[in-house]
């Protein structure tokens, strides 16, 4: 009896090692993914203020560029599979707690299922991009942008449901912004497997990507409630458009320079994050 005991146990702990160590590789792969995407999108961002492309700053923009390499199409379902990943990783939180002594708790089980959405949606448009031969990546993330805040605001009420959204946008952006100047990543990695140099490496990135990204959010959110307030969905506008209004400020294209490079660095916090994070 204490044999068959013995023998059930460790083929418990078999199986939560096993489901364990998925779960890991799952999670990892979705934020090399991230970077991946994030690294593109800056870079195009980078040659948009430049003048020297005219492609768009967006994942759309992201896949596209990814299309045309070699091997382009296997890198576009490696990317799909990879946040998929982070999708069912994020769904594993909802429903057995994150890592952290309030893991479990309600609020981070909300935020594991409102990230488990979004990366599903991510991750369904990168593989309907790679599925159908290139052709379509859902249309550009400002006529999305247009198109979703138009039927809203059809919708009874709205104004107050476009405006909320963008408020709540805002919000998200501030929050994204001040947890990166704080480092408050700092506790979901693990910093003793880091040397000095890399340390500082992954607080330049994280501080300054966080922000950048933050910052990107935030604005977009401020022409959502714009549009809301206005009652004019064209004044909605997509990672694109919201990338190159940066450049229409009275500091011209450096400002979209900065922005662009943050990015471009939250994309290389992405693979530090892929490497070093707590799962």
């Amino acid at each position: 009896m204490n044999t068959s005991a013995l023998a059930q146990t460790g083929r418990f702990r078999a199986r939560r090692a096993a489901k364990g160590s998925v779960t890991e590789g799952a999670a990892r792969a979705g934020f090399a993914a991230r970077g991946v995407i994030y690294l593109l999108v800056g870079a195009l961002a980078l040659q948009i203020a430049f003048g020297d492309t005219k492609e768009q700053a967006d994942r759309g923009g992201a896949l596209a560029a990814i299309s045309q390499k070699p091997f382009g199409a296997v890198l576009l379902w490696a990317l799909g599979i990879g946040l998929v990943g982070m999708a069912l990783w994020r769904l594993s939180e909802v429903v057995f707690g994150s890592v952290g002594k309030d893991g479990r708790s309600a609020r981070k089980r909300l935020m594991a299922a409102v990230r488990c959405v979004f990366y599903a949606f991510v991750a369904y448009s990168v593989l309907s991009f790679a599925a159908s031969r290139h052709q379509s990546g859902g249309g550009s993330s400002d006529q999305q942008s247009r198109d979703a805040t138009a039927r809203a605001l059809e919708l009874p009420g709205g104004q107050w449901l476009v405006g909320a959204a963008g408020l709540a946008i805002v919000a998200a952006g501030g929050w994204i912004g001040v947890r990166a100047v704080l480092r408050k990543y700092h506790d979901k990695l693990r910093l003793g497997q880091m040397g000095p140099r890399t340390r500082r490496l992954v607080d330049v990135t994280g501080v300054a990507g966080g922000a950048a990204r933050g910052l990107v959010f935030a604005v977009a959110g401020v022409f959502a409630v714009r549009a809301a307030i206005d009652y004019e969905p064209d004044k909605a506008k997509g990672l694109d458009d919201t990338l190159r209004a940066f450049a229409d400020t009275p500091l011209g294209p450096w400002l979209l320079v900065g922005v662009a490079a943050g990015l471009v660095l939250f994309g290389v916090f992405s693979f530090a994050m892929a490497r070093w994070r707590r799962v």
